[in-house]
């Protein structure tokens, strides 16, 4: 049976800075944060690898699944009563994830390995891709949680059509480390993300400088269906939690179901 989306669902954006390859101080500072979250929230959004920033020093950041930062985000879900999702360092079978997990308060999870490794950085010489896009239901709304340079590839992130006849997704998510130098191709992408997916789309950024000497501007953003933003914010650090309405992305694809015209592709795997 389909489940029908609730008309709100709350998403709050934890815009930060992050103590450079620290996972204990990382973690510490924004348990502190999701604390300060005011009134509901049914989903929180951390910046890509929130325990270390973005780091090519995996062999002694990288964690096993289950242990301490999962175990945080199990129990930041539980005590939430919301579902939590950001990047960290994984290590799995001799190889190293920049992995997204999303964990919801029961603590059921899933999880999304980076598929666009940001060879300008060498990560895909220290890091492993992943080869399957995630769906993560919530409340019934359907996310689709990506990470940062995977924002620069449509056709990994179109929203297709399903055997329902529906898309597959109604909010399109990009945890990050976005630098300050390219921050109008970050406001440019997610605009255009939003609008050609017929979906919301959300950018959570981090802020300040990293150990590399990179700077981040955050400019996480809420951007609607029609590529108007609901919220944006530059530079400070912030926690924001935005209601996005069901009935509005609704009555728009209906209005204007471009969706029905695109080219069906398969995409392969590298």
């Amino acid at each position: 049976m389909k489940t029908i989306p609730a008309e709100e669902i709350y998403v709050t954006l934890v815009q930060t800075e992050l103590h450079w390859e620290d996972i204990g101080a990382n973690l510490a500072m924004l348990e502190e944060k999701i604390w300060q979250i005011k009134g509901q929230t049914d989903l929180i959004l951390l910046p890509e690898m929130f325990t270390t920033g973005f780091t090519m020093n995996a062999p002694h950041l990288a964690e096993p699944m289950n242990l301490t930062t999962f175990k945080w985000l199990k129990q930041q879900a539980a005590q939430t009563k919301a579902a939590v999702a950001g990047s960290y360092i994984v290590k799995e079978n001799g190889q190293y994830f920049n992995r997204l997990v999303f964990m919801r308060p029961d603590g059921s999870f899933s999880y999304y390995d980076k598929r666009h490794l940001f060879r300008m950085a060498d990560e895909h010489q220290h890091y492993s891709a992943g080869n399957s896009l995630l769906i993560n239901e919530l409340k019934g709304w359907k996310f689709c949680t990506l990470v940062c340079y995977d924002l620069r590839f449509p056709v990994w992130s179109r929203n297709k059509v399903v055997k329902t006849g529906e898309l597959s997704y109604d909010c399109l998510v990009y945890v990050a480390n976005f630098p300050q130098a390219r921050a109008n191709v970050w406001n440019t992408l997610l605009r255009a993300r939003a609008m050609e997916n017929l979906s919301y789309c959300i950018g959570v950024n981090r802020t300040g400088q990293d150990g590399n000497g990179v700077l981040y501007a955050g400019e996480s953003a809420v951007i609607d269906m029609k590529g108007d933003a609901l919220f944006y914010q530059k530079d400070i650090e912030i926690i924001e939690t935005i209601s996005l309405k069901y009935s509005e992305l609704a009555a728009f694809r209906a209005r204007f179901p471009a969706y029905l015209d695109a080219d069906d592709f398969e995409v392969q795997n590298r």
